[in-house]
């Protein structure tokens, strides 16, 4: 009988381990995508749900993720009385993976992946807040978005930034009618504004695991599982915008090449996003 370790929930057998760990040594990937530093295939599709007013079905590899988007009017927060708001949500469903149970309290994988996003997407200057007032201290529009984990196969963070905010693109605005006094008279559905969206600073995630004494990107569920450290950068138009060192020890000189890479890798995976927005049905290889 072959051990077992199992490891965030992860089990791989003692002897895929030693094979992947081998393989990886040598750059090479277990599914065999080539280099340490490739993505798998990625496809967009957008406009998927709709009853959402902005939606988003994202697959990286046999990682899927959907995202809808849903806006409201709400009033503002007393401390941003001119701004609307940003609410992501995550749930990973219980067919996405074998290790995830249905109903119970959130899923605390699940909520940590959805701050990482929300903060991406807040402090990259994509989204102007601002322009999402309506009336100030009154009313504002919020933005709620939700995001469903259909299969888990590894990175669910950079899966879920590509699906939020391609969901956002995606996202317009009904027509507000106001009387004189700053009260809503009618939404007209029928009338809709994009978002005002600075495609210049499209937010990105990049996770980077640590096998041994390599950095490897985009990791499927085993590498995950089989990786001693797990580090997450936000980059938005070539800055760093967030940083989320989920397990593990790096050093300084890693995480300088993380962040390194990781601008780098920025520029191809954007690239590849809009040319996903503009070629709908086009799967990429990054």
């Amino acid at each position: 009988m072959l051990s077992v370790t199992q490891e965030r929930g992860g089990i791989i057998p003692k002897l895929k381990q030693d094979v992947m760990r081998k393989m990886i040594e040598q750059g090479v990937r277990i599914d065999n995508r080539g280099g340490l530093n490739d993505y798998r295939t990625l496809s967009i599709r957008v406009g998927v749900v709709k009853t959402a007013d902005g939606s988003s079905l994202v697959s990286l590899g046999n990682t899927k993720v959907m995202a809808g988007v849903k806006v409201e009017i709400g009033k503002p927060f007393e401390d941003t009385p001119d701004e609307g708001a940003l609410i992501v949500n995550l749930e990973i469903a219980p067919t996405a993976s074998p290790d995830i149970e249905p109903g119970g309290p959130p899923d605390e994988n699940a909520i940590e992946i959805a701050r990482v996003v929300d903060r991406a997407i807040r402090h990259s200057g994509f989204l102007d807040f601002k322009s999402l007032s309506i009336v100030t201290g009154k009313h504002a529009w919020f933005l709620w978005v939700d995001i469903y984990v259909l299969n888990h196969d590894g990175n669910l963070v950079d899966a879920s930034t590509i699906a939020a905010v391609t969901a956002l693109m995606n996202t317009a605005l009904p027509k507000v009618e106001l009387d004189p006094t700053g009260n809503i008279l009618r939404i007209d559905k029928g009338v809709r504004s994009p978002l005002a969206l600075n495609i210049d600073k499209i937010p990105l995630t990049i996770t980077h695991v640590k096998i041994g004494n390599l950095l490897l990107i985009d990791p499927t569920r085993e590498e995950e599982d089989l990786s001693d450290g797990v580090y997450i950068t936000g980059i938005a138009g070539g800055n760093v915008v967030a940083i989320q060192k989920v397990t593990g020890a790096f050093t300084r000189d890693e995480v300088n090449s993380i962040i390194s890479n990781s601008v780098n890798q920025y520029v191809k995976l954007r690239n590849a996003l809009m040319n996903a927005m503009a070629n709908p049905q086009t799967d990429l290889k990054l």
